[in-house]
């Protein structure tokens, strides 16, 4: 083999490496945010829940408050 195959050879496998090595950081990350989003859509869909909650026991008081007068 001559040198320009070596190096031809050694580039081809160092531009894969770093190719997947970038792969799998971008992965990496992207799994972290979609974690995160997760997290905060739970938030938001407790949040709505209680506030349902909320909103028939308000309507529930209303109502008696109503039947008082």
């Amino acid at each position: 083999m001559d040198g320009v195959t070596l190096v031809a050879i050694i580039s081809g496998v160092g531009t894969c490496l770093g190719t997947l090595a970038g792969i799998m950081t971008a992965n990496k990350l992207t799994n972290y945010r979609l974690q995160q989003l997760e997290k905060k859509v739970d938030k938001h869909n407790r949040l709505v829940e209680r506030m349902a909650a909320v909103e028939q026991s308000c309507k529930s008081a209303h109502h008696r408050i109503d039947e008082i007068n």
